[in-house]
């Protein structure tokens, strides 16, 4: 049963594995109450459309996913990304939005299962880590800092601006409602201590737990605290939204966003926890299971869901063995809607929103950014344009340039590849890079370099202009070129076409160019190509030291008795 790995788990299940998923489903079920609540009120939907996310998808994944640790359900980021998208269309918790939501829902499942059926799941690694850090960092700022009017009570508009948010709120810090105030600092600041000495208790839920107790025996809500009020009761029901080309169309940008973003997220934490418990998660498989959670769920009123780091991290930590533990999270939403909902009627949005930012502002990751600026400046430099785009430009315009600059630092890596001059290591054999090697011997008259990298139609003019640049440096007129070509695994027409080019203007000025190391596959592409017809096929060689001694010898280059005698040592 390749495509249901659950059943595949079920075949090696024994009691320990059923307490694990017995403890883990019941924590993260528990978990997932307060947490989907205040998601769905980032996503700008009704906080009962948070425990419709938590359902049927729990169920679907559960049963496809590759992941026995993965929790999926509603994460901060993809309910920005939710809000960022249908708010251009729709008022929020409207049902309009509400429906422009669900549709999304369909939509990301469509985009992530026609990627994992084809196989795309490797899109996934031209987004960088350092960029998608500079990203997540900038959209928890603009996720936490969304939450401030409900924390202050101030009625600040909606925006995707922190620095709109913040005018605002300093402009009308007079107008904050104290008792609101109260209750969601306190919240912060009991989540913050819970998580530092007691991150094992549901810190969330003896949040949810307090505020409401709070709120209905003080009667807070009759102080102007707002309170979620009355939520649906009952499981929800069977629903299709209504399909229009000009919604498809307006909502196309954002589920490509969700679709690619919700599935990085999900795939990191999954190869992360499945790296620590020895077994594989198949990207694709993921893609598949993460695509019918997103439709099965948008049939039963879900906004798109991925898997979240810290529900993973718990679900984990409390034994989560088999896929089974997602279904009995599934059951506890389920007897939530059935029987509970009436209990949320006091609580408070203060609470919820100090759950939210407590939550997304662990996003923001400080220690990576030292870390680049210690190891790699250029992908520090990478992470703050990521990081400046998305405060700026706003969300969706912040991944779009998350992705291009991916992109083009994939592109900038392949056109401009490393390439290093070789010298001799004294009394060797061995040739290695002469900038890190000084000490290693250059023939005069001859220029070994080995690229690190396959040819192709990009980057050939680069090492055209290379191999030119390195004549004009060196004093002693140019001989031979010796390619050491250990570091190419492909080459494609218009690199070819390129080498031709070379040894054509090299034969003009009586330079010979020679190969070395050269992998089976790429020789074969040589000489379909014509390339080892103009040379010889006496011009490979399978060390690069034959090739300097072929050189020196055939071309009788003249060298100093020194360099005579440390050639044929």
């Amino acid at each position: 049963m390749k495509w249901i790995p659950l059943i595949e788990d079920l075949r090696r299940y024994n009691a320990e594995k059923l307490r694990g998923d017995l403890s883990a489903g019941l924590t993260v079920g528990v978990m997932l109450i307060p947490q989907g609540m205040a998601y769905a009120m980032i996503a700008g939907l009704p906080p009962i459309y948070g425990l419709y996310a938590s359902l049927v998808p729990l169920v679907i994944y559960g049963l496809l996913g590759s992941s026995r640790q993965l929790a999926v359900g509603p994460v901060a980021m993809v309910s920005l990304l939710v809000a960022a998208g249908v708010s251009e269309l729709a008022d929020p918790e409207t049902p309009r939005y509400i429906e422009l939501a669900i549709l999304l829902a369909f939509m990301v499942g469509g985009l992530q299962l026609i990627m994992g059926v084809g196989r795309l799941g490797f899109l996934v690694n031209f987004l960088s880590h350092p960029v998608l850090s500079g990203f997540t960092a900038a959209a928890a700022l603009i996720i936490g800092l969304s939450q401030l009017k409900h924390l202050l009570g101030i009625p600040i508009p909606r925006s995707h601006f922190i620095h709109e948010i913040l005018l605002y709120a300093l402009e009308n810090i007079s107008q904050t409602h104290l008792p609101s105030f109260l209750i969601g600092a306190g919240g912060i600041l009991l989540l913050v201590g819970l998580r530092k000495w007691r991150p094992m208790l549901p810190g969330a839920l003896i949040v949810v737990i307090l505020g409401t107790l709070v709120t209905w025996s003080l009667d807070l809500h009759e102080m102007g605290v707002k309170v979620v009020g009355n939520v649906p009761r009952g499981l929800p029901e069977p629903y299709v939204p209504s399909l229009n080309w000009q919604d498809l169309q307006a909502l196309l940008p954002s589920a490509l966003a969700i679709a690619l973003v919700g599935f990085m997220e999900s795939i990191a934490v999954a190869k992360a926890v499945a790296a620590r418990h020895g077994y594989e998660v198949d990207a694709n498989q993921e893609l598949v299971a993460l695509g019918l959670a997103n439709i099965g769920g948008g049939f039963f009123r879900s906004y798109p869901v991925t898997g979240g780091f810290s529900r993973t991290a718990v679900n984990d930590q409390a034994g989560a063995q088999t896929g089974l533990a997602s279904l009995l999270s599934a059951g506890v939403i389920a007897l939530t809607l059935l029987f509970l909902t009436p209990l949320f009627y006091y609580l408070p949005r203060a609470v919820l929103a100090s759950i939210i930012m407590v939550a997304v502002f662990g996003l923001i990751d400080i220690k990576e950014a030292r870390f680049l600026w210690h190891v790699k400046r250029k992908d520090f430099y990478l992470m703050l344009i990521a990081f400046f785009a998305t405060l700026t430009l706003g969300i969706e315009q912040g991944i779009l340039v998350a992705i291009v600059v991916s992109l083009l630092l994939v592109i900038h890596r392949s056109a401009y590849p490393h390439i290093a001059v070789l010298g001799r290591l004294p009394g060797t054999t061995h040739y290695r890079n002469v900038e890190r090697y000084p000490d290693a011997i250059q023939i005069p008259g001859v220029i070994v370099i080995r690229i690190d990298a396959s040819l192709y139609f990009a980057n050939i003019g680069f090492v055209k202009d290379f191999l030119r640049k390195l004549e004009l440096q060196r004093e002693e007129p140019l001989r031979a070129v010796i390619i050491d070509a250990s570091g190419i695994n492909d080459i494609d027409s218009s690199a070819l076409h390129g080498l031709k080019e070379i040894i054509e203007e090299y034969r003009q000025r009586g330079i010979h160019l020679y190969f070395a190391r050269v992998k089976g596959p790429v020789k074969d592409i040589l000489k379909r190509g014509g390339i080892l017809d103009l040379l010889g096929e006496d011009a490979c060689f399978m060390e690069v030291h034959e090739a300097v001694e072929h050189a020196v010898k055939t071309l009788g280059l003249t060298m100093s008795t020194t360099q005579v005698q440390e050639l044929r040592e």
